[in-house]
């Protein structure tokens, strides 16, 4: 499924079918052995989804029909999951210290099946607003509010695509510019073209009082390049028709779903409009929390950085 300036998607599609992956990869950690963070609410969502190549995360060996186009698929899934643990625990981290510092309004941008503001230790007062596309964010309501979950941060859902008015609708919505906020973007750059990109951030800008924080799972212009979007795409490929016999509806054109340009890198960015920003990278962060790194294998995940700024 192509791109376009205008599309929009369910959760089960597109852009929104990721997030069902992210859900996997989290419901998988939750449910391992010795777990780096716990989201007892990822599982929820992917039985409310249906069948899907998302549940894959919950099984305890991939599918032989991907082992058999890809041996070292076993590996990849461990990799990807590990990735996908460390990242949750930065951004988790990263919430909680915030709170601690006395920030008490969070964003959480392109929160897709975000479930923090339901499951961390939120001091009292404080409130996180979610921004995405009106039918994911239902999604996910719906889906909590059938099991009698309710959030312990306050939430406010802004239900607008990020390529129109968000700041807007995040004021209308409550949100006071004028107070210090923490906010994320994680699983967000590469469905944003370069410009948007850099609106993004002018618009994250505008709106974050001194005192404010940002934490961005950021990628590198290596991520971008020409050849590893080949190498990708190659990869994708391989999986492609199987994925579509195992779960019905393709989630693996992520080709299709990115867009492949360079881009400003985030923490010049942040630096050069007044932020203090640190990085590290994907495999430091993961050796960091203890997590199998297997750089051997190619793509095993992506080459990106988790970035995290404080406006003085």
């Amino acid at each position: 499924m192509a791109r376009t300036d205008d599309d929009t998607w369910d959760i089960n599609e597109s852009v929104g079918a990721t997030a069902l992956g992210v859900a996997g990869g989290r419901a998988a950690e939750t449910n391992s052995e010795n777990p780096l963070i716990e989201d007892p609410y990822a599982q929820l969502f992917l039985e409310a989804a249906g069948d899907g190549i998302w549940k894959m995360y919950l099984q305890d060996e991939p599918p032989a029909e991907l082992a058999e186009i890809d041996p070292h698929f076993a590996e990849r899934m461990v990799s990807m999951k590990s990735y996908m643990a460390s990242r949750t625990k930065f951004f988790d981290d990263f919430f909680l210290a915030a709170a601690a510092a006395g920030i008490r309004q969070s964003v959480i941008l392109a929160a897709g099946l975000d479930s923090r503001a339901w499951r961390l230790a939120w001091p009292q007062g404080s409130v996180v607003y979610e921004i995405d596309q009106p039918k994911v964010l239902a999604f996910k309501l719906d889906t909590l509010d059938s099991h009698g979950v309710s959030s312990i941060a306050t939430h406010v859902g802004v239900g607008i695509d990020l390529r129109q008015d968000w700041p807007k609708a995040l004021v209308e919505a409550g949100f006071d510019p004028k107070q210090p906020t923490a906010w994320s973007a994680e699983g967000l750059l590469p469905y944003l073209t370069a410009d948007a990109q850099d609106l993004l951030f002018d618009r994250v800008q505008s709106l974050s009082a001194p005192g404010s924080r940002i934490s961005v799972e950021a990628f590198t212009n290596a991520f971008f390049s020409a050849e590893s979007f080949s190498r990708r795409e190659a990869q994708m490929e391989q999986y492609r028709e199987i994925a579509n016999k195992l779960g019905g509806k393709d989630i693996t054109e992520s080709g299709n779903l990115l867009y492949e340009e360079e881009r400003t890198e985030v923490t010049d960015w942040l630096e050069a409009h007044g932020w203090d920003a640190t990085g590290i990278g994907a495999e430091d962060l993961m050796a960091g929390f203890g997590r199998r790194v297997d750089s051997d294998l190619e793509e095993a995940f992506p080459d990106s950085v988790f970035v995290e700024g404080r406006l003085a």
